[in-house]
């Protein structure tokens, strides 16, 4: 048999603020794909990954968008 398949889904919820999304696709012995999160600073993180029996797996990461970091006062 010959796997193929594809699928993506996502979620954005801004109560939980869980917002992230991710594309798959497999055929034969090789997959490519994506996934992209929200950090909880605000910033946008996308790795995009391929895999085949020869080379194995490799990812490579993005970020984007700037980090907010909460402002504390001193007395």
């Amino acid at each position: 048999a010959h796997p193929k398949y594809e699928f993506k889904y996502g979620v954005h919820d801004g109560h939980t603020h869980d917002i992230k999304e991710q594309q798959e696709k497999r055929d034969g012995h090789k997959v490519d794909g994506y996934y992209k999160l929200v950090e909880p600073d605000g910033t946008t993180r996308t790795v995009h990954y391929t895999a085949d029996k020869h080379t194995g797996f490799h990812a490579h990461v993005e970020r984007s968008g700037h980090a907010v970091h909460p402002v504390h006062h001193h007395h």
